[in-house]
């Protein structure tokens, strides 16, 4: 277990370090967006718009795709020849390219119909949702583009390669920002709207995203074959495990759908506020969740080939402890910081002091479910090496249908609020349910190791917390007062919180925990 441990940490630490620069430009973009349109009628088209696809890339793209595939052509890699090896990944290559391709363009052809469902009181605000079809048609082809990119990284994943997968999405974010500012101030003098800009900024980062993997990609001995056969044996493996994945995930986009529909009936700004904080909370999830389930996909896919249990069953568990060790006292440090870090992330330009409050709410009640978000990361990998993927589609639905209930419960009251408590809440019940049916499907696996370590791990939060709300009111007047002093009051406090945190975890002996940091320092020291 050790060995494992070890693997995954040092790979987590790569992919963690990477994500992290890709999440601090992805929240330097948000603040641009902030900045330039604040949470008004552009951002709201723009972030309706740029979810078109955004869906679609989940459902048929990085999601499904990337899972299915990781599990095929690791099977192919340990047992297959080296051309076939590299016929297959050409294969997916050009049949995804192709299929994406059209579905594109039904989107583009189709996009007032898909706006009009997905913000129907966008159209009561004039000009609204004629923008929204507009940025909906300029991005849509950022689908075909990630999920290339989604089939490289699968491929250098698999060959060990993590550490430029995972920053390629940060030259996503730099070609958006750099292109999208660029045209957004250029573009308004010839009488388009500015957002237009970073809608094609959107597309310049998904074309770098894909791009700066192909070197690394090349060093790894790919050899294209440009040929298609739709009777490839992996291809149909890959279809037939993205099936049901597919059909999981459509639940999850049902429920982006409708907490999209919700959103665009609240007040004016809520799909924003909500976009705003859901990019904070992606910070830990990616550094973390998305980091731990990217390094421990290719060592699960590779015990199941080799019909190992034992150390299928001691991955899952090391990868679980390490993903809760890190984002519990995440969510800690979000849910009573949320006020003072929107203010320093967002508040500026456009952004007023009412939308810091309105999106510190959101902000709040999202990272309750932010741990439960981050070890489903990690939990539905584990599915996929099983090939029991039946079970993530059942989880999806049952959260539709808790989604749909507690909403209409609460959304006259609760307004936003109530689409953020939510999603806390039916990944949580995603959580206990993966959980528990997992148990069984591994024949078991050390629930008295499973439960110290959380016990452990939320006293040393709670510990923490109390610090953190403490040095919070004590510095209440500098966190809410220039840029200068909420930025140093900010970073004080959580400079305490985590030296605290990690200082009583490694005390309480937390192994997981101790290798994660050992690896991280490590790869962070060699990158500077």
């Amino acid at each position: 277990m050790s060995k494992d441990n070890t693997t995954i940490a040092k790979s987590a630490g790569t992919v963690g370090f990477a994500v992290m620069l890709s999440r601090i430009l992805g929240l330097i973009r948000e603040q641009v967006f902030a900045g330039f349109f604040g949470a008004g009628t552009a951002n709201d088209a723009f972030v309706v718009a740029f979810r078109v696809p955004n869906l679609l890339r989940d459902l048929f793209g990085e999601g499904a795709l990337s899972a299915a595939f990781v599990t095929v052509f690791s099977d192919y890699d340990q047992n297959k020849t080296r051309k076939q090896t590299w016929q297959l990944a050409s294969i997916v290559l050009i049949f995804f390219g192709c299929a994406l391709s059209i579905i594109t363009l039904a989107a583009i052809l189709y996009s007032d119909v898909i706006v009009g469902l997905l913000a129907p009181d966008f159209g009561l605000i004039a000009g609204k949702e004629e923008l929204t079809i507009l940025l909906t048609r300029i991005m849509m082809p950022f689908l075909v583009l990630i999920s290339l990119s989604a089939v490289v990284m699968g491929i250098l994943n698999t060959k060990n390669k993590f550490f430029i997968p995972a920053l390629a999405s940060s030259f996503f974010n730099l070609g958006s920002i750099l292109g999208g500012v660029s045209l957004a101030v250029i573009l308004p003098k010839w009488g388009v709207p500015a957002i237009v800009g970073m809608a094609i900024g959107t597309l310049i980062g998904g074309l770098l995203q894909l791009a700066v993997q192909i070197p690394a990609l090349m060093k790894c001995g790919f050899r294209f074959y440009p040929h298609l056969n739709f009777r490839d044996p992996g291809l149909i493996r890959i279809l037939k495990l993205m099936i049901p994945a597919v059909i999981g995930l459509s639940a999850t986009q049902i429920n982006i759908f409708i907490n999209t529909n919700f959103a665009a009936s609240c007040p004016e700004g809520s799909v924003s506020w909500l976009q705003y904080a859901f990019r904070l909370v992606q910070l830990p999830i990616g550094i973390f969740g998305v980091a731990i389930g990217i390094a421990a996909m290719p060592l699960l896919a590779r015990y199941s080939a080799n019909k190992n249990l034992d150390g299928l069953r001691e991955t899952f568990v090391s990868s679980q402890i390490m993903v809760l060790c890190l984002t519990i006292p995440a969510a800690a440090g979000l849910f009573f910081l949320s006020e003072p870090v929107i203010r320093l992330v967002f508040e500026r330009g456009a952004f007023t002091a009412y939308d810091t409050i309105a999106t510190a709410q959101a902000l709040s009640l999202y990272s309750i479910g932010l741990f439960a978000y981050s070890s489903n990361k990690v939990l539905v990998p584990v599915f996929y090496a099983l090939g029991k993927t039946r079970y993530p589609v059942i989880a999806s639905f049952i959260t539709i249908c808790t989604n749909i209930l507690f909403i209409t419960l609460t959304i006259e009251y609760f307004q936003h609020r109530a689409i953020a408590l939510s999603v806390s809440i039916t990944m949580f019940i995603n959580f206990i349910f993966l959980g528990a049916i997992l148990y069984r499907e591994l024949q078991g696996y050390s629930i008295r190791y499973v439960g110290f370590a959380i016990l452990k791990i939320l006293f040393a939060t709670s510990i923490m917390s109390l610090f953190v709300v403490l040095l919070r009111d004590l510095a209440s007047s500098p966190l809410s007062g220039n840029l200068w002093q909420n930025s140093v009051s900010l970073f004080a406090i959580i400079s305490v919180a985590v030296v605290l945190y990690s200082s009583l975890i490694c005390l309480l002996k937390v192994d997981e925990f101790t290798q994660v940091v050992t690896k991280v320092r490590a790869r962070f020291i060699k990158h500077h």
